[in-house]
């Protein structure tokens, strides 16, 4: 199993998706011998897991079944076990998008993290690019290490531990891109310049506050940085449900013309649009925005190597 070459079937040490319904899923790591619990009952790795392909639908010990996915980073991102704040596919596809990334680049990153936006970075550059990434803390950085060997993605990947805003990337002058989310991003930005190809690289910094923007920008001109420019992504849900809105009282007249063109003692009409005109309700669909949801996540500067 690799999050970047995808099998047909479940084996034995593979991390799989158990897919109960959109709003719960979870990670599980298949092995023999091993079982799962869940609200519709046991899952037995060995028997109901192994060998089945992905994708189907596998009944618990209580008569309740769940779905069996191939992990996906997208898949990854809403289900990996969260060791920082993590970036969501609203700003990764941006993210990915803007710096041009392609199979075959060569992208620095820091700091790691969780891993989310790494797995997408990984599956974007596959099979022949790579991603160095950068995390300040060791236990983080051993586990992602640990992650990127079970996702069969760790000849894509080198982890490093270390301050990128002392020691930098550990590489220079091969990066197509560089990615920063890191608290102080503006005194990386020399080290990240050095990481860059000699001519027409990108870099991208991630930053919850505008005054960490205002420094950043500040010293992607200082070093020399053009096309730089600030986005924020906004993602708004809407629910679109059914709704029943009175009709006005538009006078007698209406109410003459209705009776005229509309007989509500004939069986043929019952059920007809114009009998809720007569209870004075209208149905129809709307579009609703929910009313909490995660709006502001940061804002993404970017700009491009002279």
């Amino acid at each position: 199993m690799s999050f970047v070459e995808y099998g047909d079937t479940v084996k034995d040490g593979d991390t799989a998706i158990v897919f109960l319904g959109h709003e719960s899923m979870f990670p599980v790591k298949v092995q023999h011998g091993t079982v799962t619990q869940t609200k519709y009952g046991v899952i037995r790795h060995s028997a109901d897991l192994i060998g089945k392909k992905y994708g189907s639908k596998v009944t618990c010990s209580k008569g309740g079944w769940v779905f069996i996915l191939h992990p996906t980073p997208e898949l990854w991102t809403v289900n990996l076990p969260h060791r920082t704040q993590i970036l969501y596919s609203t700003d990764i596809s941006i993210i990915t998008m803007m710096l041009e990334l392609k199979p075959g680049s060569i992208v620095c990153e820091s700091g790691t993290g969780s891993g989310s936006l790494s797995h997408a970075l990984i599956r974007t550059v596959a099979p022949t690019g790579h991603l160095y990434t950068v995390e300040f803390h060791q236990q983080r950085a051993e586990k992602a290490r640990e992650e990127f060997r079970e996702h069969g993605v760790e000849h894509l990947v080198t982890v490093t531990n270390q301050d990128v805003c002392k020691n930098g990337f550990g590489v220079s002058n091969i990066a197509d891109a560089v990615f920063l989310d890191i608290p102080s991003p503006w005194e990386a930005i020399g080290h990240a310049k050095s990481a860059l190809k000699a001519e027409g690289g990108r870099i991208c910094s991630f930053s919850p506050c505008i005054e960490q923007v205002q420094r950043t920008c500040l010293a992607m001109e200082e070093y020399g940085f053009t096309e730089i420019n600030t986005l924020e992504i906004l993602l708004r849900v809407y629910n679109v449900r059914t709704i029943s809105l009175q009709i006005p009282d538009l006078g007698k007249a209406a109410e003459d013309n209705s009776s005229t063109a509309f007989d509500s003692s004939n069986p043929s009409n019952q059920g007809s649009p114009c009998a809720n005109l007569q209870q004075g309700t209208v149905q129809f669909k709307s579009g609703v925005p929910l009313r909490e949801m995660v709006g502001h996540t940061g804002y993404l500067t970017f700009a491009t190597k002279s």
